[in-house]
This record gives structure tokens, sequence and C-alpha cells, in this order.
């Protein structure tokens, strides 16, 4: 709280952050904007009253730290924002009503997105095999029920390339949604569980296609936990360093592709050249959006915003489906793919959005 207190205070309200928050751009809300998020924290933080427009300004953030890329202070605000919903919920404002059934969807059948947990093997294309590894390749909920290209051509291009990997049948969630709700102690209970079932497997490391669970095994857990003895990578990057060693792999087949980077790839890890060379390497002219890498615009799945506010969400992704120059879009993300792809579709966008590992399976494959 005292580190929360100072990066508040450091705040000299210089409004950089203004103009890169898509949710500031999109409404012309002052009180969406980061600058009064962070002041929406301290009046949490103070006691003070807390309006219904308060409590939305901080579940309608994406965490897509658009704003930290400019600020000349380098406040953490996301961090600031995952404090104040925390806060929120031991003050009984939070969760919202929505955001309360997802997670009991998580408790109830191991997943964010209802999916039926008898069908969350539905897209692998062959048998389970039983192998034990001790790296597991952990699909995610969107992967595993609503974005199943993510999940099997994941698979397929990780086998094609001799990566040893083990999957689990009843894989459950990562938990990354409780956390972003701000229940932390449930999700402490859940964090620990997973932590439990994959020592008991002898697992040391994982590969995972979606970047909520990159997100938060990588740092929500350690955060809450105080360790996660698990090395994470994700599975574009899993997929670089084994095709770097040969590029020759993977046999090159012309088409002209617009990447989108993913706000936790991008801006959180730092991760944009890797799938451009992919990309690359399997015959892509790869082009970029007029704001890509630490620019790319969000594409409005981020932070829980997307179940909660969907219009919202929807606005930024027709804003960003706009800007590409191209009519297919590819992704590293599984949230970007679903929420790119749904708004594409309701909105009547002519554009195609592809998973990257399609991209590389193809090549693969051919």
């Amino acid at each position: 709280m005292e580190r929360i207190v100072d990066q508040i205070a450091s705040c000299t309200e210089c409004e950089e952050c203004m103009e890169s928050c898509p949710t500031y751009q999109i409404t012309g809300e002052k009180l969406f904007s980061p600058m009064h998020r962070l002041q929406t924290v301290q009046t949490v933080l103070e006691g003070g009253t807390v309006s219904e427009q308060m409590v939305e300004s901080l579940y309608n953030c994406p965490k897509c730290m658009a704003c930290e890329t400019v600020c000349p202070v380098e406040i953490k605000i996301s961090q600031i924002v995952d404090a104040g919903r925390r806060m929120l919920v031991q003050k009984g404002l939070g969760p919202l009503e929505r955001g309360k059934r997802i997670i009991e969807g998580i408790l109830k059948k191991g997943n964010a997105v209802n999916g039926d947990p008898a069908k969350r093997l539905d897209w692998l294309p062959e048998a389970r095999p039983h192998q034990e590894s001790e790296t597991l390749l952990f699909l995610g909920c969107l992967p595993s029920y609503l974005v199943k290209d993510a999940a099997s051509d994941s698979y397929l291009a990780l086998k094609r390339l001799g990566i040893d990997y083990m999957i689990l049948e009843d894989e459950g969630c990562c938990g990354t949604y409780i956390y972003e709700a701000g229940d932390i102690d449930l999700a402490r209970e859940y964090f620990q569980r997973n932590v439990d079932r994959f020592t008991s497997l002898g697992i040391k490391n994982l590969i995972v296609p979606c970047n909520g669970c990159l997100k938060c095994f990588k740092y929500f857990y350690p955060e809450v936990l105080g360790e996660f003895p698990f090395q994470v990578s994700h599975v574009v990057k899993v997929i670089y360093d084994a095709v770097k060693k040969d590029p020759s792999l993977l046999d090159k087949m012309e088409r002209s592709l617009v990447y989108h980077d993913a706000c936790r790839l991008a801006r959180g890890e730092g991760i944009t050249e890797e799938p451009r060379e992919l990309l690359s390497w399997c015959g892509a002219e790869v082009k970029d959006t007029e704001l890509n890498r630490e620019q790319a615009p969000c594409c409005g799945s981020g932070g829980g915003i997307r179940s909660l506010y969907r219009d919202l969400s929807t606005e930024m992704a027709s804003r960003l489906l706009k800007m590409a120059p191209g009519d297919t879009m590819v992704s590293a993300c599984p949230f970007c793919t679903f929420q790119l792809r749904a708004t594409a579709q309701g909105k009547e966008i002519n554009k195609d959005v592809v998973y990257f590992s399609t991209i590389v399976l193809d090549s693969l494959q051919n």
C-alpha cells in the first residue's frame, strides 16, 4: 500500500496518458482515464465516497498498459487498478454481478467461458496421448472452447517440431479472472490448488498459447503466493526458438498478413519481432497497423472488460480492425483472436483473423 500511495502521489497530472487510453478515447469521460483512475484509487484508499461510476472506472480498464508506455514518471497504473479492484471487493463493491457469475462458472466447471468440461478436448485431432513429461502444454479456456484452432494448431506445430510435452484431460482454469475481478483471497486458494497439482505431477515447465494464462502464471501467481516454481513460456517463443535453429523447416507459402501486437506480448513481454520473423520464414509479407509493437492499440478483450462492458470492448476492436491494411490479420493471442473475429462478424467488417500457429502449421505441413 505504501508503494501504491507513493506511485499515486508521483503523478504530475501531465495528462500524457489520456490520449493513449482506449476507454477514454471512446467515451471521452475523464473519470475513465488513467490519471483519474489513480485519483479514484486514492479516494477508495482514504475511505471517501465511491460512486457507481468510480467503480465502473476501475472495472472498465482493459489493463492494456498503453498508458504506462507514455507515463513520464513510469507509474504502474495497471497494478494500481488491480489494487483498487481488491479494495472494492473488501468494501463489498466488487466483483460486479456479471463477474461473480463467471467466477462461479470457474469454480463449478473449471473454465471461464461456461464450457462443458466433458468437451474440453474436442479440439484434439487425435486420441489423447498419455505420455508423462516435465513440460505441460496448458491450453487455457479460450483455446479449449472458443478458439479451438489455437489449441489444435499449437498442439500439432509443437509436435511436428519435436517438442516434448504432455496435456491434461481435466486441465482446469489458470484462475486469472478471479484475480482480475479483485477477489484476492479466492485467487490465492485457487492458485495454490493448481500449484499443488502441478507439483504432484512432476511438472517443471509450462507452455501456454494464451496470453491471459501467461500473465497469470508468470506474474499473478508469484505475487499472490510468493513464488511460482515453474518456468512459463508462451508458445510463440517456444516455436520461434525451435525454428530459429533451422528456418528451412518452414516451407514458404506466399501471402500477405497484418500482424497485430497483443498488449500482453508486446508491451508486457517485449515479444514483437519473434512472431514477425516466424511469419516471414513462412513466406508471408508482414504488414503492420499504423500503430504497432509497444504502441499497438488494444483489442478490447483484456482485464475482463469484454464480459462486463461488451459495447465498449467491441468499439475498441472495431477501431483496430479498421486500421489493418489488409484482409487477413494474425494474432498470437487467443483473446485478441476471439474478440476480433466476433467483432468482424458482428460489425460486418471484412477481415479474416488467424491465430499465428495456424500459419506455422501450414508451412510445416506443406
